[in-house]
């Protein structure tokens, strides 16, 4: 059961990424007060405290650790350097909320697991696409019989992105970006761990960066459906579309809407708006995620987007990348780790 209890939160990160945890945290202050941030950029950190009324500042992680007195923080930092974060926060007991991807590599990910677990420190991801787009309400609708068995995923992401800074210059690009979030995703509505994968990734010209901007993707999961994913941040065109074909019917989604068709029928039997969904709720998917850690420590139970949950997303992360470089499918174990 929830409390009352209202937690001070510390950021740890004051890039773009943020804002939109800063914008959701506002909306919730009955629930959460944002008492101190970190960030060894002095401009970026006046920026974002100023802006968001943040009285405490710190340019340095271990000043902050010790003089902030936060009850939970947020990281928001570049991925690539998780582990040398997040480590003094789970030596100094603080609860952790972290932006996706989790890590880069699953290695870190196991790592930073293990020390979760000996300091007793609960770790949870922000892996907000769950609600943000219609994944959650997408698997409700399946639970609800409304197109039978599902036989086959198929699903594209395809739109023009240009990154600046540190992530124009990440080995893994367009899937550690976006396909965690799809990953993640995958696995949500069929309530299923996958147990192989065949990927290939391309580097476009057209996109400044050193990493990815092109995959293709297809996962059989343990109940026997397969994914087609494709992913491309090099189109020109724009386009998003989630195919759920089952037995009885199909479902085509993107981040707002959701249609049901059936055999025989040209034009859509029922349609939904995503009450969750959009990018209008953004910021509060974010927080939603939080409230799931605040829930879980109240609770005394692992909350669903738990980094150890966490694990198996980045075992499709790590899997896709591994198949494309050594071209190869790759295994998971039954509990959808990556096998070694």
């Amino acid at each position: 059961m929830s409390t009352n209890k209202c937690y001070r939160i510390g950021i740890v990160g004051a890039g773009n990424v943020t804002r939109m945890h800063l914008d959701g945290l506002k909306k919730n202050e009955n629930r959460v007060k944002v008492t101190a941030i970190c960030d060894p950029n002095s401009e970026t950190l006046k920026e974002r405290a100023d802006f968001y009324n943040i009285e405490q500042r710190y340019t340095n992680l271990d000043d902050f650790i010790e003089n902030s007195q936060v009850e939970v923080a947020i990281v928001c930092t570049p991925s690539v350097i998780r582990k040398e974060v997040i480590f003094p926060l789970i030596e100094a007991g603080i609860p952790i909320f972290c932006e996706k991807p989790f890590t880069e590599t699953l290695k870190e990910a196991i790592e930073i697991d293990h020390m979760a677990k000996k300091y007793n420190v609960p770790i949870s991801i922000n892996q907000n696409f769950r609600s943000h787009y219609p994944f959650h309400f997408i698997r409700n609708l399946i639970a609800e019989n409304q197109i039978g068995a599902i036989t086959a995923v198929h699903f594209r992401d395809i739109f023009y992105r240009q990154d600046q800074g540190w992530r124009t210059q990440c080995e893994r690009n367009s899937m550690s970006v976006m396909g965690v979030h799809w990953f993640d995703g995958f696995r949500l509505i069929l309530n299923s761990e996958a147990k192989s994968l065949v990927c290939q990734t391309h580097s476009s010209p057209n996109v400044q960066c050193v990493g990815d901007t092109d995959a293709s993707v297809q996962i059989l999961f343990q109940n026997g459906v397969t994914v087609s994913y494709m992913q491309s941040f090099s189109s020109s065109y724009g386009s998003n579309q989630l195919i759920i074909i089952g037995t009885s019917g199909t479902i085509v989604a993107d981040y707002n809407d959701i249609s049901l068709f059936e055999v025989g029928a040209k034009n859509p039997v029922k349609t939904w708006k995503d009450p969750q969904g959009g990018q209008d709720l953004k910021a509060d998917s974010a927080f939603n995620g939080l409230n799931e850690l605040l829930l879980s420590i109240e609770n005394n139970e692992n909350a669903s987007n738990s980094c150890e949950d966490n694990l198996r997303t980045i075992s499709l992360l790590e899997a896709a990348y591994i198949s494309s470089q050594e071209q190869r499918m790759v295994y998971f174990k039954p509990d959808g780790i990556l096998e070694n």
